[in-house]
């Protein structure tokens, strides 16, 4: 969430705006059509693909606030809310000092946000020195060491070459020794657009401005092969930024045994979803409005139970940029302390059953798990295939890691997977309904029984999840076998590049050395100026294919190879 003076009563508008016309109606049972109605409110057009940190997630996690609170639950997170808040980006702006000028006796200063803007992942300081012409990144006819190079930005036209993208143009400018980079475009794009950091200054200028800095030299840009111009500018770079917050959204059930209510079940998933790229929205009906929908039933359910120990609803923000939500629950417990939680029930894209078997993961991380799910399965009439493993992508891993028995509920990956086709008119309501039984039925045996006794069990991917779409590795129309590489997609920003928020375990990105947080830049022959360059790259290859790669990493461009690996 959007931290701003204005948003205590924006969030009231927000809340009356989603009370309006349904404030009388009953709480929802658990039921079909009652959990498809969450997956549709979740993957309406306002939503917006409910990235974190955006309007369109904020409004989801308002939605979530209004269904906890009707069913009767008590908050469970900061300051008496039902809300936790995170950072989850930090957003660049044009700061005060910012300036560029040519100067000499023909000095001429342009202005910040008309003529020219600095790039948000710009170096900050202040050089002066000669401007070099360099046109599209040809550096081989001209030294550029010391100087403001000065190059043209954006696409050739159809008929000639591909121009290489900000990022690799600005990689180019360092390793030619260059201090500061200037890039000539038709429009500005906006500082924020621009955040991946690259250890040198830059910044994009107009072509009138530009022609403005070459005045004097009688030369122009339409006429001009690389050279060093004679000119000289100043440029000086400082940038402000802002944090960009989302939240988690934690609800509670008091226990009715005064034996066992000082312990507590944790039922989860994430809300959020990759948002929008460009003009493309990315709705995310089962990955995860699915589980979402699924939670809220079991919190609606359970509510007027009143299980024996303690039951904590926690849906979280920032999954799909690295279980960055749950990493902060469990490093800022705030409903109960971690050592207090028996067990971690996750619900992770259940809306595809559609007659397979339910995959539920760590069902040896706790003593009883596995006779105990599979008893609840046969009487829920489900055929499931039970996995040892309490690590995996998605915000499981990261309560098993603290030292909590977990259990993952998933019902399989598909075509639609981080695609803007993930709709919820292709949602087995039918199927979620009972997989949120089978919930309702292992929650209340933990609830009640024996507390579990934790065993760690790590393990790898159990199934493609930060792959598939943007960050890397679906194989177009093949839940399975086709390339994979395994990363994460980081959208926090809406920076150009690839930006990973995390990686697979033993996938071939691991095996590559790349880390949360690198920004891919160029793979193969392809340059990757958004994620869905990156998809359509990997779909393109087969399992062991081995690319090369170039890679941002604090500002500072690396290489290597990547052996691509096989999609589970």
């Amino acid at each position: 969430m959007t931290r701003a003076r204005s948003r205590p009563s924006f969030a009231t508008l927000l809340l009356a705006l989603l009370l309006t016309g349904v404030a009388a109606a009953p709480p929802p049972r658990l039921g079909p059509a009652d959990l498809q109605a969450h997956v549709v409110a979740l993957t309406a057009p306002e939503m917006e693909g409910r990235g974190s940190g955006t309007p369109g997630g904020d409004r989801a996690a308002r939605y979530l606030v209004d269904m906890l609170t009707r069913a009767g639950l008590r908050p469970g997170g900061d300051g008496g809310t039902f809300l936790q808040e995170f950072p989850v980006a930090v957003i660049p702006s044009l700061g005060p000092g910012s300036a560029l000028q040519s100067t000499g006796p023909a000095a001429r200063m342009l202005v910040a946000g008309r003529d020219w803007l600095p790039h948000g992942g710009s170096a900050a300081g202040d050089v002066t020195g000669e401007v070099v012409f360099v046109g599209a990144g040809d550096y081989a006819g001209v030294d550029a060491r010391g100087r403001i190079a000065l190059a043209l930005a954006g696409t050739a036209t159809p008929s000639g070459p591909p121009r290489p993208s900000r990022l690799e143009q600005l990689i180019a400018a360092r390793r030619a020794g260059a201090r500061a980079l200037l890039l000539v475009d038709d429009t500005l794009p906006a500082v924020a657009t621009t955040a991946a950091p690259v250890a040198i200054l830059s910044g994009t200028v107009t072509r009138a401005a530009a022609s403005a800095l070459l005045a004097g030299s009688g030369r122009t840009l339409d006429a001009l092969a690389p050279v060093a111009t004679g000119i000289t500018a100043r440029l000086r770079i400082e940038l402000v930024t802002e944090e960009r917050r989302a939240a988690n959204v934690i609800g509670v059930v008091p226990g009715a045994d005064p034996a066992l209510a000082g312990e507590a079940v944790v039922i989860g998933a994430h809300y959020d979803h990759l948002g929008r790229e460009g003009d493309a929205v990315y709705p995310g009906a089962d990955d995860n409005a699915s589980g979402t929908a699924a939670v809220l039933g079991l919190a609606q359910s359970l509510a007027t139970t009143r299980l024996p120990r303690t039951l904590v609803v926690m849906l979280f923000s920032g999954e799909e940029i690295g279980l960055v939500g749950s990493d902060y629950q469990v490093r800022h417990p705030s409903a109960v302390p971690i050592e207090r939680m028996v067990a971690m029930l996750n619900f992770d894209m259940v809306g595809r059953l559609d007659g397979r078997h339910l995959q539920v993961g760590g069902v040896d991380t706790g003593g009883s798990f596995r006779g105990l799910v599979g008893a609840a399965a046969k009487e829920a009439g489900l055929d499931v295939d039970l996995g040892p493993a309490g690590s995996g992508p998605s915000d499981h891993t990261r309560f098993h890691d603290a030292g909590v028995p977990v259990l993952f509920f998933h019902s399989g990956s598909h075509a639609d997977y981080h695609r803007p086709s993930d709709t919820a008119d292709k949602i087995d309501a039918a199927g979620m309904a009972r997989i949120a039984d089978l919930g309702r039925l292992v929650v209340t045996r933990i609830a009640g029984g024996p507390r579990p006794v934790f065993a760690s069990v790590p393990g790898g991917a159990s199934r493609g999840r930060a792959a598939g779409r943007p960050g890397g590795g679906s194989s177009g129309p093949s839940d399975a076998g086709g390339a994979f590489l395994g990363v994460g997609a980081d959208l926090r920003a809406g920076w150009d590049g690839v930006r990973l928020g995390s990686i697979v375990p033993g996938s071939a990105a691991e095996q590559a050395g790349l880390q949360a947080g690198d920004v891919l830049v160029r793979l193969d022959d392809t340059s990757l100026p958004a994620f869905s360059d990156l998809r359509a790259l990997i779909d393109r290859h087969r399992p062991g294919d081995t690319l090369p790669l170039i890679y941002l990493r604090n500002g500072l461009d690396r290489a290597t190879s990547v052996t691509l690996g096989t999609r589970p």
